[in-house]
C-alpha cells in the first residue's frame, strides 16, 4: 500500500487515507445558510475517495464573513443545514471537516468573479470591518481596532460555532488563523500594532489564538482541531516560519493535534515565489520541530507527487484545492495509478465500469 492510501489515526477519528480536500469558499450561501450547491460539492469529492473533505471558511459571526455570500455557524439554521451535507459525506467514507473562521479586516468584500473590488459598502449590504489595529489591508475600507469586549466576545462566538459543528456532526474544526484574515493579523507585527496584552510580543500577539483553540476545545471535546497557519508573510517584517512552528506547538498543548501549513495573504505587497509545492518546506519544518501531524497544501498537482510528499517524511497528509474541483474523483485516478489494490477499495460499485481496461 502507498502511504498517501493508508489510514491516518487522529484525535479522535480514523482518515481512511492522507489526501484531503483543502477548505474552498464558494461565495454560494444565503444568510450563512448552506445550500444545494454545498451538497453536491462537497459529497462529490466523498464520492471520489478522499480521506478527510473539510468544508469552507464558515464565519462565526455575520461580520466575520469575506462575502456577504459566505457560508456560517453562529446561528442553529447554519447548523442545521450543514447536518445533511456532513451526514452525506460520511455515507461515501469520507470524514468531515469545516473551517471555523473570522476574515476581520478582509471582511465586506466582493466576491472574486463579481465586476467591483475592495470592500462592499454598507449601503450595499457590507459593514464596517474588525481587526487588532485601525490599519486596512490595501484597498479596502479602514477596519475599527478592536475592544477587550470585542475580543471576549470573539472568543464566545469560536465556542458557539464549535458547539454547533459539533452538533451537525462534523469530525474535525479547523481555526483558520492563516490567509491575513483575524487571527492571522493577531499573529503578525505588519496588522497588529496594538499595545495591550494582545499586542506586542509574540506571547501576546498569539494570546488571541490561543484562547480561541482553548474554547473550541472545551466547546468539542470528542472532535479532531486543527488550525491553518500562514507561515510566513512573504514580506520584510512579518510573520515567519520559526514563529509558526512555536506557537503551533502552544496550540498543540491546548488541544489541536493537526497542523496545516499556508502561506501568505496578510499584506498586499507580498512577494511570493510560487511552484509545484512550494509551501510543503514550511510544513515540514513545522512538522519536525513540534511533533504534531501536518498537512501540506500548495500546488500539489498529482498523486505521485503527494505520495513522495509522504515518502519524504515532509507531511503526514496532503490537501489539494483545485486538484480536486479539476477531478472530483482525484484520489480513485490516483489508486488506479499507483495500481494500490487495497487502494480499490475506494471505487463506488456504481463507478465499476469504469475501471475496466
Amino acid at each position: 500500500m502507498t502511504l498517501l492510501f493508508r489510514p491516518l489515526e487522529l484525535a479522535g477519528a480514523t482518515a481512511r487515507n492522507r489526501l484531503w480536500v483543502s477548505p474552498m469558499c464558494q461565495y454560494s450561501a444565503v444568510d450563512g445558510v448552506p445550500n444545494d450547491w454545498h451538497h453536491v460539492h462537497l459529497a462529490q469529492f466523498a464520492t471520489g475517495g478522499a480521506g478527510v473533505v473539510i468544508a469552507e471558511a464558515s464565519a462565526v459571526t455575520p461580520e466575520g464573513r469575506i462575502t456577504p455570500h459566505d457560508a456560517g455557524l453562529w446561528n442553529d439554521a447554519q447548523r442545521d443545514a450543514w447536518a445533511p451535507i456532513v451526514a452525506a459525506i460520511h455515507a461515501r467514507g469520507a470524514l468531515a471537516g469545516v473551517q471555523l473562521a473570522h476574515a476581520g479586516r478582509k471582511a465586506s468584500t466582493h466576491r472574486p468573479w463579481d465586476d467591483a473590488r475592495g470592500s462592499v459598502a454598507p449601503a450595499e449590504g457590507g459593514w464596517t470591518t474588525v481587526a487588532p489595529s485601525a490599519i486596512a489591508f490595501d484597498g479596502y475600507a479602514q477596519p475599527v481596532a478592536m475592544t477587550d469586549g470585542d475580543i471576549d466576545a470573539l472568543v464566545d462566538a469560536f465556542a458557539q460555532a464549535a458547539r454547533r459543528a459539533d452538533e451537525a456532526g462534523f469530525d474535525l474544526l479547523e481555526v483558520h488563523a492563516a490567509h491575513g484574515y483575524l487571527l492571522h493579523q493577531f499573529l503578525s507585527p505588519l496588522s497588529n500594532e496594538r499595545a495591550d496584552a494582545y499586542g506586542g510580543s509574540l506571547e501576546n500577539r498569539a494570546r488571541l489564538l490561543l484562547r480561541v483553540v482553548t474554547a473550541v476545545r472545551e466547546a468539542a471535546p470528542s472532535r479532531v482541531i486543527a488550525v491553518r497557519f500562514s507561515a510566513t508573510d512573504w514580506a520584510d517584517g512579518g510573520w515567519g516560519v520559526e514563529e509558526t512552528a512555536t506557537v503551533a506547538a502552544w496550540v498543540g498543548e491546548r488541544g489541536a493535534s493537526v497542523i496545516d501549513i499556508s502561506t501568505g495573504g496578510l499584506v498586499a505587497h507580498q512577494r511570493i515565489t510560487t511552484g509545484p509545492g512550494y509551501q510543503v518546506p514550511f510544513a515540514a519544518t513545522v512538522r519536525e520541530r513540534t511533533g504534531l501531524l501536518v498537512t501540506a497544501v500548495g500546488e500539489i498537482l498529482d498523486g505521485a507527487q503527494a505520495e513522495t510528499i509522504l515518502q519524504d517524511g515532509l507531511a503526514d497528509a496532503v490537501m489539494v484545492g483545485r486538484g480536486w474541483l479539476r477531478d472530483p474523483h482525484f484520489a480513485l485516478r490516483a489508486a488506479d495509478e499507483f495500481g494500490d489494490a487495497e487502494a480499490a477499495a475506494l471505487w463506488p460499485p456504481q463507478y465499476l465500469r469504469a475501471r475496466r481496461r
